[in-house]
């Protein structure tokens, strides 16, 4: 099979009879043999009867519903697992991202071996204050987090060779780094196509401003798991030998300065009446507690189920 385009579909009930018969419109064109698996996270406007009725009498359409929602990232984690064409394609059920693009992008991966191209919606047709101005500013710190020079990290159409959804597992909210996580796990050469955004045409969008706060955190999450996630020592215990060092240090500073002062008769201070002095104490203490973490992360680290979890490109 050339392509599996997975669809997550939340309270879309409107628009997934118009995408679907676009998408159709476009793998006759181009001679495509294709699945179309939609993925109702749990919608509550009777989207998933409309999937129901696209599907009847239709082995190309597949449908997968969730008793409640769970997010796009379970969506198309459900959808990778069942996908089986050679290239996979992601899209959103608004109507915001072309069909049009599809052929194109088959052909980047096809053709000149990229493991992933992302959409690149270079001209949104959103609000310019609630949606162009904050994704520009998360794009620009996605870029510099995780190295990866993509204009849209969570453009919803991409496309991807069918090895690389199979080997990475995205959960929580992680859909927004994907890119990121099979870079992780070695596929690395990655493109992107500036790609045709439209105007939603039904119902209102899901995601509110939140999404880049927590966009944020969550980036942040997989920046760290990805660094220190299998090696929680090396952040951990050189943070704590950092903190203890300086406050062992500001420790001895103050007992020194106080002998040398009351050895020349000097006016000084007893050390426990210096407000630096328990500053000291704190960072000694926060320097044992950060290294105690970075044991206790070691050890859950070695009892992982995936510690030893590694993707093999060829064997011979």
């Amino acid at each position: 099979m050339d392509i599996s385009i997975i669809i997550p579909a939340y309270n879309e009930r409107e628009s997934l009879p118009e995408l679907v018969e676009w998408i159709e419109r476009v793998m006759s064109a181009g001679g495509y043999s294709h699945e179309i698996i939609i993925v109702d996270d749990g919608s509550t406007d009777g989207s998933w009867q409309t999937v129901r009725q696209l599907a009847d009498g239709r082995p190309d359409i597949h449908g997968i519903s969730f008793r409640r929602n769970y997010g796009k990232s379970a969506a198309l984690y459900c959808g990778f697992a069942r996908a089986q064409g050679d290239v996979v394609f992601t899209m959103d059920a608004d109507l915001q991202d072309s069909p049009d693009e599809i052929p194109e992008m088959y052909r980047m991966v096809k053709e000149q071996g990229y493991d992933i191209v992302s959409g690149w919606k270079q001209h949104r047709q959103d609000n310019a204050l609630t949606k162009n101005l904050p994704s520009k500013l998360y794009n620009a710190t996605a870029r510099r987090i995780t190295g990866i020079r993509l204009h849209d990290m969570n453009c919803g159409l991409k496309a991807y060779r069918n090895e690389v959804v199979k080997n990475i597992e995205v959960y929580g909210e992680m859909h927004r780094y994907i890119p990121y996580l099979a870079k992780n796990a070695g596929f690395t050469n990655i493109g992107e196509k500036p790609v045709h955004h439209q105007k939603r045409k039904y119902g209102k969008s899901k995601f509110g401003m939140e999404r880049f706060v927590n966009g944020f955190l969550d980036l942040m999450s997989l920046w760290f798991l990805t660094k220190f996630g299998k090696q929680p020592m090396h952040f951990f215990g050189y943070s704590g030998l950092l903190m203890f060092f300086v406050g062992f240090v500001m420790t001895v500073c103050i007992i020194v300065v106080k002998l040398v002062n009351q050895a020349n008769g000097l006016r000084f201070r007893p050390v426990t009446d210096q407000p630096l002095f328990y500053l000291a104490l704190v960072a000694v203490i926060l320097g044992v507690m950060l290294f105690l973490a970075g044991f206790l992360g070691e050890m859950v680290a070695r009892s992982s189920g995936d510690r030893n979890r590694y993707n093999i490109k060829d064997e011979l």
